[in-house]
């Protein structure tokens, strides 16, 4: 009995100073992906020219033309389109953009649309914690034509952009 009780001691010692255990991360769980209804992808008011060109709306909210368009400050906003995900931080999402677009006219004729760049790059890693969304803007080439194939007016549509968690 006597050599019992050292054991005993050593052995409680040794479990008071062990490292606690740690369980395995939660299993991922699916992502959300919200679309700003406020900050859809806008290119703003611009004049065409007799040949047309491209006017490209970059993920930081710039604008830029070219060919015979030149961009006017009419009030009218241009933007990215900014898009919420969420999912818990270091999960990898890559981003796969959808066919180019047709946008109609309010008084005929069609553009096209080619969805550009992300802000986050593609795949990116979420770092925001929920209920806090890490915010995506994504970009894109308008390509515009002569006056008589693409009359002034509104132009709508939509593009699809799929996000893939990882």
């Amino acid at each position: 009995m006597r050599l019992l009780f050292p054991y005993s001691v050593l052995l409680l010692l040794l479990m008071q100073i062990a490292p606690p255990l740690l369980a395995q991360e939660p299993p991922p769980r699916p992502i959300s992906v919200y679309v700003n209804p406020a900050q859809g992808l806008i290119f703003g008011a611009f004049f065409q020219g007799v040949s047309g060109g491209t006017v490209t709306i970059y993920p930081d909210g710039s604008r830029s033309v070219s060919g015979s368009i030149v961009q006017a400050n009419l009030g009218f906003p241009f933007s990215p389109a900014i898009f919420e995900v969420d999912a818990n931080p270091g999960t990898l999402i890559s981003i796969m953009n959808g066919p180019d677009a047709i946008l109609t006219g309010s008084n005929g004729g069609t553009l096209s649309l080619h969805i550009g760049t992300s802000s986050t790059g593609t795949p990116f890693i979420t770092t925001a914690t929920p209920p806090a969304r890490t915010l995506v803007r994504i970009g894109g080439t308008l390509t515009v034509g002569s006056p008589p194939a693409n009359p002034a007016g509104s132009y709508s549509g939509i593009f699809s952009v799929t996000f893939i968690q990882e």
